[in-house]
């Protein structure tokens, strides 16, 4: 049995509607090649947070099994999204004297980071850094600087993005994580993650905000001159549409569910054809009927209240004026087809829908699609550190034939695996 190098990666989202495990290796183009995905849902979390330990092991547990089975790699460790109201973020300014060398090298990086963290105030018992993120900084006099290794200095100033979250809250994420048999490499905050997987680098120079709609949370992150400077998670999401629908015309939640995703529409000024829709009844109900339009008006209401939140979120964060590529939107809510044009004319910015970025080979179809937006960063964000990378996934695809644990869901061998493996390409062509 062959150990992998750490040229593979492992992406975990757990969602309030949706669990996704992406397995990927970079080529030498330095683009992802998904070896295989897993997808399951989640009905142990509300809002982003855990409410249900055994239901969320159980659906990270089949979605981490389906792609065990579809990559042939035997999956330890994982790069973990995190998100929810719980979590916030601090500026935090640092100054350091640079190494006797003169040369800024990877440790005053590190000694910079690390000061950053002790800067912070009102970090208090119950809460916990997840992460460190550069913004930029100025050696001596040369400033705006996003990567100073090798500059010549001998003092090293700037700022720093800290991610904080409660306790409590992580414990219970990465408590289900290891209930599931995985080993838990990082954590990252989820619209740092969607911004990686679907921003491009120009849009991050010149200014953009991005809009993740997912099940339970919206969250934003505004990026300005290279690096983050703001983020909000917003507790109205796609689920309050649904719900909204269901009310509205008097069905339950899953037909209502149906209807958002296959006749939904999110902009009302915008000309379609009216047309009656019939819910077929079920369990004794009777068939009922009404207007596309109906539908429309319901889905625009609670959609504009997202955008109308979005935008206040814009304003607070004192950038409104420096977005200068306007929006991308992502992630499972932004599919209800007018959400584009609704949240140009609320934000009043361009906008775009947001695909994962920097994808090849592999079942590049599969993943093309907002929904894997997270999951696809939390992948990207494990390359560009090498300290998240999982050095003990065991590889399977080079001809091995020991047997795996089947009760798992796993194939007794390798040739099952790789037949599976095809099968399952071939029909997500």
């Amino acid at each position: 049995m062959q150990k992998s190098n750490i040229n593979i990666v492992v992406g975990l989202d757990i969602g309030t509607t949706k669990v996704c495990v992406v397995v990927a290796e970079r080529d030498e183009m330095g683009k992802l090649n998904i070896l295989g995905q897993g997808r399951a849902d989640s009905e142990g979390l509300q809002r982003a947070t855990v409410v249900n330990i055994n239901k969320t092991v159980d659906a990270i547990k089949t979605a981490v099994a389906d792609a065990e089975r579809e990559s042939s790699i035997r999956i330890k460790g994982v790069n973990v999204g995190i998100s929810g109201a719980h979590v916030h973020c601090i500026n935090s300014n640092s100054e350091i004297s640079v190494n006797q060398s003169g040369i800024v090298n990877t440790s005053d990086v590190k000694r910079f980071l690390e000061k950053a963290k002790t800067n912070i105030r009102y970090l208090d018992i119950d809460h916990e850094i997840i992460h460190v993120i550069p913004q930029e900084f100025i050696v001596d006099d040369q400033e705006g600087v996003l990567d100073p290794i090798g500059m010549a200095g001998t003092t090293m100033r700037g700022s720093a993005y800290i991610v904080v979250g409660t306790k409590t809250k992580i414990r219970n994420i990465r408590q289900c994580v290891e209930k599931a048999g995985l080993v838990v490499n990082a954590m990252t905050f989820e619209p740092i993650a969607s911004g990686l997987a679907v921003m491009k680098k120009n849009e991050k120079k010149s200014g953009v905000v991005i809009i993740d709609i997912g099940g339970g949370t919206t969250e934003i992150a505004i990026y300005i001159d290279g690096a983050i400077r703001f983020s909000e998670v917003i507790k109205v999401a796609a689920n309050d549409v649904t719900h909204d629908v269901a009310y509205g015309v008097k069905a339950l939640y899953e037909v209502a569910e149906e209807l958002k995703i296959k006749h939904g529409f999110a902009y009302s000024k915008e000309p379609v054809e009216d047309e009656e829709i019939v819910i077929e009844g079920t369990e004794g109900r009777p068939h009922k009927s009404f207007p596309k339009s109906s539908l429309t008006l319901i889905i625009e209401a609670r959609m504009m209240e997202i955008f109308e939140l979005i935008r206040e979120a814009i304003k607070r964060s004192g950038y409104s004026e420096y977005l200068n590529a306007g929006a991308v939107i992502t992630g499972g809510g932004c599919l209800i087809p007018g959400t584009d044009n609704l949240a140009s004319g609320i934000l009043g910015i361009d906008v775009r829908l947001g695909f994962p970025e920097g994808v090849s080979g592999g079942i590049k179809k599969a993943i093309n699609n907002p929904v894997y937006a997270t999951v696809m960063g939390l992948v990207s964000h494990s390359f560009e550190n090498s300290d998240f990378q999982d050095k003990d996934v065991i590889d399977l695809r080079n001809g091995q034939s020991e047997p795996v644990d089947t009760e798992e869901g796993y194939p007794g061998d390798v040739g099952k695996k790789m037949v599976d493996r095809l099968k399952n390409w071939w029909e997500k062509l």
